[in-house]
């Protein structure tokens, strides 16, 4: 069994500090193979919010996959902004190149990938070179291998869930992903857990599997979504998506737990 422990948003320097001690501890009792945060490790891009965002990813203490969020580019710093808005995020957080990044082994294969931009402030896209980056980086991955992708801006919605805003240029962003066979796309950026089938005919017969993380460790919650993470295990062709919540007296406890079985490429609902 594969796991991944899929957080985002924890907004350092608007974060909780007693949540994020909590969510470290489970961390590091659940042991996963693999953190995955999708974005916004800051509030404002400011240097002191980038040094406590990597002092808490060095307490992980567990193979990581990050990517920047919208958050992340300096908002009043017009300078930096347009001329080099990733550079206090290259200097702090382990990255690869331009905010993409990547992990692979013989069960999991993960890209991760930089959707934030400068000119479109909150909201994000994805470039025409991801697209190929996409289809680029899934070709060789054995065919046994879960594919995931990892955006901050969400690039589907989940079936029967409320409409949402998504990256631009997500419609041909979708195409390559259904050329590449990726299997879940996860993301962040709107603070609301969700996890379901992808709403769009883009992607027939339940092909991909959409994961919203929640914000994890900050005080920005929207309304009754608190804070959260998820907890996602893969086993053989079988994969779980359990939503943790953070309960002031109890800690991180599940939510939520989804789980679905992938035959013949297709992610289908499980029971039990």
């Amino acid at each position: 069994m594969r796991l991944i422990a899929h957080i985002s948003d924890v907004h350092f320097g608007r974060h909780d500090p007693g949540i994020t001690d909590a969510l470290l501890d489970q961390i590091h009792q659940m042991q996963p193979d693999l953190v995955v945060l999708s974005g916004d490790l800051t509030q404002r891009a400011r240097t002191n919010e980038f040094v406590q965002a990597r002092h808490f990813l060095d307490r992980i203490g567990r193979p990581l996959l990050i990517v920047p969020g919208n958050h992340d580019i300096p908002l009043y710093n017009v300078v930096h902004r347009f001329v080099s808005p990733l550079w206090k995020y290259r200097r702090h957080i382990p990255c690869g190149l331009e905010g993409n990044d990547w992990y692979a082994d013989d069960e999991l294969a993960v890209l991760g990938i930089n959707t934030a931009r400068s000119l479109t402030f909150k909201s994000g896209r994805v470039s025409l070179n991801q697209m190929a980056l996409i289809r680029r980086a899934f070709a060789h991955v054995p065919e046994a291998a879960w594919r995931i992708l990892v955006t901050h801006h969400p690039i589907a919605g989940a079936h029967g869930e409320p409409k949402i805003e998504l990256a631009g240029r997500s419609p041909l962003a979708l195409r390559a992903i259904a050329d590449a066979g990726v299997h879940l796309l996860l993301s962040g950026h709107h603070h609301r857990p969700v996890s379901g089938h992808a709403n769009t005919e883009l992607l027939l017969d339940n092909a991909v599997l959409v994961v919203h993380a929640g914000t994890a460790v900050s005080t920005r919650t929207r309304d009754e979504a608190g804070n959260s993470y998820n907890a996602i295990r893969f086993d053989g062709a079988h994969a779980e998506v359990e939503t943790m919540k953070w309960h002031p007296n109890r800690g991180f406890q599940q939510a939520r737990r989804d789980k679905y079985l992938l035959r013949a490429g297709h992610l289908e609902p499980e029971s039990g």
